[in-house]
């Protein structure tokens, strides 16, 4: 089953900033991972 959900580039950006933010707990990171992992959109 394909996926076609994708994370705005607005929550693709406080994810990026969770991954480097050394505070951020393991499951937060995992959150921020995944949402990063859904933010690629297709070039035209």
């Amino acid at each position: 089953m394909k996926n076609d959900k994708q994370t705005s580039p607005k929550v693709a950006k406080e994810a990026s900033k969770i991954l480097r933010d050394p505070h951020s707990t393991k499951s937060q990171k995992s959150v921020a991972a995944s949402d990063l992992a859904q933010s690629r959109y297709k070039k035209k």
